[in-house]
């Protein structure tokens, strides 16, 4: 089990500019640009979305998760990532979640009138997967899962645990993710990010009867 809550400085700040419309009543939409030596990632993210998922990244199993993310959690989501690829694939799927992560804590804004906290479990054929958030401005992340093959195609499997790492800072949220069993590692990954979407579509409801922030200390964003 892994626990994570406070992301590493980075040592050479990268340039990165968000753009963001939202209020009460508006789509929730934002666009991420974040430009290092290592990667140029441009991504455009709308909560209130209909799944429609446009994913390029350079890896696959990385753009086949996103666009299944989008497609249970009902986000459109575009993506266009350069990156050293010629190395490896770390910098490249890392950033991708750091950008995701900046999107969506974002388009929540204020965070006022959400349903805030969610979970979903999900199976995959073999495999049984559990995701809870809690969109409380506060980044955390704890990982259960195991995996006995190296890769699923060209995205590493001890990468899986540092994007849901990536994604739960940047998202500033507090993720839970296990795998319960499973035989077949694509499975695992697959029934993590269905429930991750799942549980994400509902905590990033509005909630009707909710006017205010959903803390009773007044604020999920100080």
């Amino acid at each position: 089990m892994s626990t994570v809550g406070q992301p590493s400085a980075p040592t050479q700040p990268p340039s990165h500019h968000v753009d963001v419309a939202h209020d009460a009543h508006e789509v929730r939409q934002v666009r991420v640009e974040r430009t290092t030596k290592e990667t140029h990632i441009v991504l455009e993210l709308n909560l209130d979305g209909r799944g429609q998922a446009d994913v390029q990244t350079g890896i696959g199993f990385l753009d086949h998760m996103l666009t299944l993310l989008c497609g249970h959690g009902l986000f459109d989501l575009t993506v266009r990532a350069k990156g050293d690829l010629h190395i490896d694939e770390h910098h490249t799927a890392e950033d991708v979640m750091i950008c995701l992560g900046r999107a969506i804590d974002q388009a929540l804004g204020d965070r006022r009138s959400l349903v805030r906290t969610a979970h979903s479990m999900v199976p995959m054929d073999e495999a049984l997967a559990l995701v809870a958030v809690d969109l409380s401005g506060r980044p955390y992340c704890v990982f259960e899962a195991e995996f006995v093959t190296p890769a699923m195609g060209q995205l590493g499997a001890d990468l899986i645990e540092h994007l849901f790492e990536s994604l739960a800072i940047h998202a500033r949220m507090n993720l839970h993710a296990k795998v319960f069993y499973g035989r077949n590692d694509h499975h695992k990954v697959e029934a993590l990010f269905k429930a991750l979407a799942r549980a994400l579509d509902a905590a990033t409801q509005r909630d009707p009867r909710r006017d205010d922030v959903p803390s009773t200390k007044g604020s999920l964003t100080v």
